[in-house]
């Protein structure tokens, strides 16, 4: 997938490149500026973090890599990657159990019929839920319609000739309303998810201390419009813990650069 308003870059070994993009909201004196002259390389394999405060246009972002709107200057490229996003809630079909809601993106990406039940229940044993198949939504706690929404996005990437090689996950903020103990057990999950099936992962949170446990680089965005401000790497090994020591360390002196952006910009 490539949008642009000039012409595609050449192909390169990034997952996702981000050239230049801005993104505006309206027209003329009234329009509103999101996200301003972003430039990002993730490359394949990578789980990349995203932060910023409220409104820095993290899911604007996320959305236009996604191809659900385009920039209104840049270009964004994928290449042949797949691309899958995962909301910020679980979004479910409440009349439909477990494995039509997988079955339906399957449909979606085109897999026969004969095919669907067999890849969603290999999807749903990924996510650890094969023994929930048979259950609606609200038949599962938060965090389980959580996974069961992770098992979906990955549907939407499912190919015959590669299974996941090449897939890009965009997941927003898709960890934010559950409980801590919940969160850091899904944390453990995603990451062994992203291993397993060579993802890459573009990862928009608010929580920074989630920033640091999951990535391997932090990108801080500016407050409105959302620019690239500052990018850590996080150099620690796997698994971390999201209360280690260093963890922390590194969660506090992004904490002080946001605070920083933030004060900055009056926010």
């Amino acid at each position: 997938m490539t949008q642009a308003t000039t012409a595609a870059p050449s192909r390169t070994a990034s997952a996702v490149r981000l050239s230049g993009v801005s993104k505006a909201f309206g027209s003329g004196a009234t329009a509103l500026l999101a996200l301003d002259n972003v430039s990002l390389d993730v490359s394949p394999g990578e789980f990349v973090c995203l932060l910023g405060a409220s409104g820095c246009g993290k899911s604007t972002l996320l959305n236009l890599v996604a191809d659900l709107d385009s920039p209104s200057a840049g270009t964004i490229d994928t290449g042949d990657a797949k691309v899958a996003l995962m909301f910020q809630e679980p979004a479910l079909f409440p009349w439909l159990n477990v494995t039509a809601n997988i079955e339906l993106a399957l449909k979606m990406r085109g897999v026969p019929r004969k095919d669907r039940r067999e890849r969603a229940a290999e999807l749903l044993r990924s996510v650890h839920l094969g023994d929930f198949a048979k259950k609606r939504p609200h038949q599962l706690s938060g965090g389980m319609r959580q996974r069961v929404a992770l098992a979906r996005a990955l549907a939407l990437t499912v190919d015959d000739s590669d299974g996941q090689k090449g897939t890009v996950l965009l997941m927003d903020e898709p960890f934010g309303a559950l409980d801590a103990m919940t969160r850091d057990l899904l944390h453990d999950e995603i990451e062994r998810i992203w291993r397993e099936r060579g993802l890459t992962v573009v990862f928009v949170t608010h929580n920074v201390r989630e920033a640091v446990r999951l990535g391997d680089r932090v990108v801080l965005l500016s407050s409105r419009p959302g620019r690239v401000v500052q990018e850590f790497p996080v150099p620690m090994e796997r698994p971390r813990r999201i209360d280690s020591p260093e963890v922390s360390s590194l969660a506090a002196t992004i904490t002080d650069r946001l605070r920083e952006e933030v004060g900055r910009h009056g926010a």
